[in-house]
């Protein structure tokens, strides 16, 4: 039997006000609106958002439908993806400067993340993979005020004293395997 894997593309999320919504996604996380318009399927105005050359949409904003009863979305989170932790350190000052709160900065070990939520209370994560693996959950208090060097060194010596811990790329081999074994 050949394995299907499918992978996580996009989120689609109910917004009450679109217009807000889409300004925060593309004035604090820099996506850019790819396509917008009315749905027929569900009647009602979508907007295409993407930070990728190779995703027409990462996110998804669905205006509710007339006479829906108001309120965040049904949707745990929408996580985005970084590359480093300067990244992590300038989206965490646009979120505070955008007015938004709680913000919460975890360290998870194998990844920094900034938990906090979009103007309607859509939960984000925005976080950057760090170079080893622990198993989760685990989550410190991230103090983005420590130097860079800081953060690594007090995160290895930290995940190093797990039992769990290997390095991501040993994990990921180790996945790789059991995403080839036989069914």
């Amino acid at each position: 039997m050949t394995k299907v894997f499918p992978q996580i593309n996009h989120v689609g999320i109910y917004v009450q006000d679109l217009e807000r919504v889409s300004k925060f996604y593309t004035t604090v996380m820099n996506l850019v609106v790819t396509d917008a318009g009315e749905a027929a399927s569900v009647k009602t105005t979508v907007v295409f958002l993407s930070a990728s050359p190779t995703s027409h949409h990462q996110v998804v904003l669905v205006k509710y439908p007339d006479g829906h009863v108001p309120g965040p979305s049904t949707v745990n989170q929408l996580s985005f993806k970084l590359d480093s932790l300067a990244e992590l350190r300038i989206l965490h000052q646009r979120v505070v400067e955008a007015g938004i709160a709680p913000v919460r900065p975890m360290n998870h070990g194998n990844a920094l993340s900034i938990y906090t939520h979009d103007p309607e209370g859509n939960g984000i994560e925005i976080y950057m993979d760090l170079p080893w693996y622990v198993s989760q959950p685990f989550g410190d208090p991230l103090d983005l005020s420590l130097s860079d060097e800081e953060i690594l060194a007090g995160t290895e010596r930290r995940v190093r004293s797990d039992p769990s811990f290997q390095s991501r790329s040993d994990w990921a081999a180790g996945l790789e395997r059991r995403l080839n074994e036989e069914v």
